[in-house]
């Protein structure tokens, strides 16, 4: 009988045991972290506190995650109510600012809006901006995080060579009227592939909380 044999006659016959059960007490194999050896079960009460101490650093890494969401949670709110408080267009824009930067720690912020905007001119959130940088905002579905700077974004930001991630999100309710920009210096910091749940509640607390200043279309 080759060893997989034995292991399919034990599943098959779990009664064995049972009726052998001296042979429990007499079976020995090698220690996990050495070489001697331990009776069978010894050996299991080792793999079961192996399991259990990972088990145990799997909950605290979930606890982790439910901190820190319960931190954003918070953070979110209370950008909520600040927005939703201002008054006009150029301090919902502040307020925004202020708050993915103290808040949230991001570095650089820019804001740019089109189309049927206010009549204020001297709102730098109103600038020109390309067409290609509007119809890029269009099309993104979800926000984009990566190290590519979109067209003539990168203008938009202070010390604008040394910036190396980037992460951009649509403003929009029923058009799109605007692009919220985020950049830093540390390529981690808005890479392919993380996460972007949090990003998109902020584009659509952004877009609704700027929208109530904007003329109808």
């Amino acid at each position: 009988m080759d060893p997989k044999d034995v292991a399919d006659y034990l599943r098959a016959n779990p009664e064995f045991f049972n009726e052998q059960a001296e042979l429990v007490g007499d079976l020995a194999v090698p220690h996990p972290h050495g070489g001697h050896a331990i009776p069978i079960a010894e050996r299991q009460i080792l793999a079961l506190r192996d399991k259990n101490s990972e088990l145990e650093a799997k909950l605290r890494e979930l606890i982790a995650y439910g901190n820190e969401n319960d931190s954003i949670g918070e953070k979110l709110h209370r950008s909520t109510l600040a927005l939703f408080a201002a008054p006009d267009l150029e301090t919902t824009l502040a307020v925004l600012q202020h708050s993915l930067i103290e808040d949230f720690g991001v570095p650089q912020v820019a804001v740019r809006l089109w189309g049927k905007v206010p009549e204020q001119s001297y709102l730098p959130e109103l600038a020109a901006v390309s067409a290609e940088t509007r119809g890029y905002a269009d099309a993104l579905g979800a926000p984009y995080c990566g190290p590519e700077a979109a067209f003539e974004t990168s203008e938009w930001f202070d010390n604008a060579g040394e910036l190396a991630s980037y992460a951009y999100l649509p403003l929009r309710t029923d058009r799109t009227f605007g692009l919220l920009s985020l950049a830093s210096t540390d390529p981690a910091r808005f890479q392919a592939g993380m996460g972007t749940v949090h990003l998109m509640r902020i584009a659509e607390l952004a877009s609704v909380a700027i929208a109530r200043f904007l003329p109808v279309a």
